[in-house]
């Protein structure tokens, strides 16, 4: 299957999937995304080639974007053994990266992040208007944003623009253990 009948499919799937996960039947559907039954019909068939402006409309009456509309479907449930995880090494190996999400979605990040004793790391600019937490498990990480430091001891949450060069290192004479959850602004389309 060629890739442009691969995302038809995608589509095909997704639109069936979140129709029917909320409650709506194709007329209902049709009725608040303001196309006509029929268009539904046909891209739920995977012969679809929709409009961008029905794309967006479909997107919107179901509150995902387009490009989750257009992903590769997800399983309900998806279990990743340790070693399916993806690990990113930083800083001569000295932090650990782990993707926690299987499923990529643009601007929204989950990690967990080791650091050695003393093990610092620059972080990048995420999308704008993003939000950082970061959550520290064990140890102490500072993290230094828009020229101030802030002391992040265990158990504790710290939250910050993460649209803004910031970095990251472990204090307090230990290794350290942390959870980033990066989470864009949404813009919704009227």
């Amino acid at each position: 299957m060629d890739a442009e009948g691969k995302v038809s499919k995608y589509l095909s799937n997704n639109l069936i999937t979140l129709r029917k996960r909320k409650g709506l039947s194709q007329d209902q559907l049709a009725k608040i995304a303001e196309i006509p039954r029929s268009t539904i019909t046909h891209i739920e068939s995977g012969l679809g080639n929709p409009s961008l402006h029905n794309m967006v409309r479909l997107s919107n009456a179901l509150q995902i974007s387009i490009e989750e509309m257009l992903s590769r479907p997800r399983n309900e449930c998806e279990l990743r053994t340790q070693d399916q995880i993806t690990v990113l090494k930083k800083n001569q190996g000295t932090v650990r990266i782990y993707k926690l999400l299987p499923d990529k979605t643009k601007g929204l990040d989950v990690d967990r992040m080791e650091f050695d004793k003393g093990a610092s790391m620059g972080g990048q600019p995420h999308l704008v208007g993003a939000k950082e937490y970061l959550t520290v498990i064990n140890g102490e990480v500072t993290v230094q944003v828009a020229g101030n430091k802030y002391k992040v001891e265990a158990g504790s949450v710290f939250a910050f623009p993460g649209d803004q060069a910031h970095a990251y290192q472990a204090t307090g004479g230990k290794a350290a253990m942390a959870i980033s959850i990066v989470v864009p602004i949404t813009l919704g389309i009227d």
